[in-house]
């Protein structure tokens, strides 16, 4: 039974289940229905059986209370500014943090910017342009000129949402021919991935991986292996166009301001964080609140999740704040996903920001009556407020618009940029992972172990013995010995693990007192499911030793039912959710699931077992490795289908280990290899069927 779950449903299913002979689970944790009654069928198969889900809502309440405590504190912190020297003060302080979650900065390489072509219009002139926000990789942008305007005007940078054919995309080409017509000179580019941008290509110059969200997702959850963050790559393809734009004669540097939408609004509001130059500043379509999208289990993209933002204090809000006393107009939407309820935190927070800072009036939200998207009511807010922040006395009602179509547009000769050779942020990645495997030094021993202690951001070790509850028994399950005892052993606050005891003794009560050699089996992805089902299960059973199995948070027993159904495992899916959360938070996925091993192993130990052999397959192998360096009573281990190393998938351009597997910048101090050659020496590590960057699992 979920959270979710009316007084009604859980005191109608108690009844039924008491009625019924049926053994019942504390409140909150509860199997359905149907699964209470499948499990007591007799002559059921072990492939029939549902699946046990009792803690499908303890990831996401866990996450909602760290990030809900997260902007407590900075709520905190905001609220004790009382006096102009707090806010600048408080701007510095959050300048200083962005820096930090994004890194530092790349160095400014020549732009080699080139007119590829020009379309005059009327009214104004598109030029088709290329440069190299980085060396060898192209930007494709087209810049509008306005005609018969007397230079240096105002000028704007367009940051595009997820539009498939990117800056030639209606509502892009709109705002971009809205703003020339009232005289802005206008820069617009293709973000990766979209437009002429796509990274992964056939020979044909079709996409492999699909457009947009599919290619950020693939290129950034790689991109953190190597310590890289995919929102700064993107940020930086808008600083460089802002490079380009104050190059050109015709644009005035004392007004330069950034709009954009959707994943433009994203870009907008990063960019606004991290470029000082900005005079002002006009984000749509996703300026809410962190908590507002984890309550309301909104994926976002993983450049829409700056590594540590959250351990960091901040929020969205602070993004634009850096702005602050600049003009700021924060465009959303009434029936949008991203809340609106999130975009007015977001506006009074700024308000009283820039109410100390003597600047009130240059703080602004608009809220369009429509669903997501660039509609023309808010595009004509934009117009209005940069004419009121630059002096421009033009109707800021839009102008009628003739979309171009998408090759008339195109800086590249067939629409993309592979056929100029440029190079892919794979490309980067691999020769990031490359040069990391070269020039790190191999690390041993406690150095290992410490450097798996940092990347992971594992918390201090606890003297204290886990506390746990005991479960009623759902029976018959069909496990491979004829008695099993479930264990729930608090980890941390808010977070179990279900651990099960199996026996060939009827055993229903705390577990006894044992000397013996115990196997602790780390899952796939269900215990439940694989002591049923998986062989590998069955060869970890040898006489004289007592055998566990546990599910890591996340999978099996509290494998989420959040962001939409049946969606675990894809690309967007609740995974993804919770390791991009965990990112944000300081606590890498793999990190936590590490912990919940470690912790499982502290209860082993107190009741008896000193000498643990610790088995995992797959997605399991990876908290399994990292908590059997760090457990001095691990003294076995055997992993099937684990990863061959990290590197090999930072190095290859399809992979599809999940981000939940990924800890950011963990090439840069070790390899899954150095652990291995540890265990190996140390604790008797056996590699069954170790896999590729393509993962199979039997």
């Amino acid at each position: 039974m979920s959270f979710r779950a009316s007084r009604r449903e859980f005191f109608g299913l108690t009844a039924a289940t008491s009625l019924l002979g049926i053994d019942w689970l504390p409140r909150g944790f509860m199997s359905s229905h149907a699964e209470l009654l499948a499990a007591d069928v007799p002559g059921t198969k072990p492939a029939d059986l549902p699946p046990l889900n009792r803690f499908s809502r303890m990831v996401q309440e866990w996450l909602v209370e760290q990030v809900r405590a997260a902007e407590a504190k900075g709520n905190a912190l905001r609220s004790s500014l009382q006096t102009k020297a707090d806010a600048e003060a408080y701007v510095r302080s959050v300048r200083e943090r962005i820096r930090q979650a994004f890194g530092p900065e790349p160095p400014r390489t020549p732009l080699n910017a080139k007119v590829t072509s020009v379309l005059e219009r009327e009214t104004y002139r598109i030029e088709k342009i290329t440069f190299e926000s980085r060396p060898g990789l192209v930007v494709t942008a087209n810049l509008y000129v306005p005609k018969g305007r007397k230079f240096p005007l105002p000028a704007v940078v367009g940051s595009c949402g997820h539009s498939a054919n990117g800056k030639a995309g209606d509502t892009y080409q709109s705002f971009a021919q809205g703003l020339a017509k009232q005289g802005y000179v206008v820069l617009i580019y293709d973000p990766i991935g979209q437009g002429e941008r796509l990274q992964y290509v056939t020979e044909q110059l079709k996409p492999k991986r699909g457009i947009g969200v599919a290619e950020h997702l693939h290129a950034g959850n790689q991109q953190f292996l190597v310590g890289e963050f995919f929102g700064a790559w993107r940020a930086w393809d808008g600083v460089r166009a802002l490079d380009y734009l104050l190059n050109r004669d015709e644009v005035d540097p004392k007004h330069v301001g950034i709009t954009g939408n959707s994943g433009g609004g994203t870009l907008t509001t990063w960019l606004c964080g991290v470029e000082p130059r900005w005079t002002m500043a006009a984000p749509g379509c996703f300026v809410t609140t962190f908590r507002r999208n984890a309550e309301n289990e909104l994926p976002a993209d993983t450049e829409q999740c700056p590594p540590s933002v959250l351990a960091l204090g901040l929020d969205h809000a602070d993004f634009l704040a850096v702005m602050a006393p600049k003009p700021v107009i924060i465009l959303a939407k009434e029936k949008d996903y991203f809340d609106v309820r999130g975009a007015l935190e977001a506006y009074e927070r700024l308000k009283r920001l820039y109410a100390l800072l003597g600047a009130p009036d240059n703080i602004a939200l608009q809220i369009g009556p429509t669903e997501h998207g660039y509609s023309q009511e808010n595009r004509e807010a934009m117009y209005r407020f940069f004419q009121k922040a630059t002096g421009n006395k033009a109707d800021s009602t839009e102008p009628a618009i003739t979309i171009e179509k998408d090759p008339d547009l195109w800086a590249t000769p067939n629409g993309q940029v592979a056929e100029l050779k440029s190079k892919s942020v794979f490309d980067f990645t691999r020769q990031a992972a490359t040069e990391m495997a070269e020039q790190r030094k191999t690390l041993t021993g406690d150095g290992l172990r410490q450097a798996i202690q940092s990347v992971l951001h594992l918390p201090e070790a606890s003297a204290k013995a886990p506390d746990y509850r005991i479960l009623r028994v759902l029976k018959p399950r069909q496990y491979p010995l004829s008695s099993a005892t479930c264990y729930v052993v608090d980890i941390e606050p808010g977070i179990q693990s279900v651990v099960t005891r199996l026996s060939d003794k009827p055993h229903y009560s705390r577990p006894p007192e044992d000397a013996q050699r115990a196997v602790l089996y780390v899952a796939h992805h269900s215990a439940d499911a694989e002591m049923r089902n998986d062989p590998f299960v069955k060869e970890m059973l040898p006489q004289g030793s007592v055998f566990y199995a546990c599910d890591p948070r996340g999978t099996g027993e509290s494998r989420p039912d959040t962001c939409g159904s049946d969606t675990f495992s894809t690309p967007y899916g609740s995974d993804f959710f919770y390791s991009a959360h965990g990112i944000m938070l300081d606590r890498p996925y793999v990190g936590q699931k590490t912990l919940d091993v470690l912790r499982v192993i502290d209860w082993l130990t107190s009741i008896g077992h000193r000498e643990i052999h610790i088995a995992a397959k797959g997605w399991g192998t990876l908290p399994a490795t990292f908590a059997a360096m760090l457990s001095k009573a691990v003294v076995q281990v055997t992993l099937k289908q684990a990863p061959e190393s990290y590197a090999a998938i930072a190095k290859s351009e399809d992979y599809n280990w999940p981000l939940s597997s990924f800890a950011p910048g963990i090439l840069k101090q070790f390899d899954l290899t150095d652990c291995y050659r540890e265990l190996s020496a140390a604790k008797g590590l056996k590699l069954i069927d170790p896999q590729g960057p393509m993962a199979k699992f039997a």
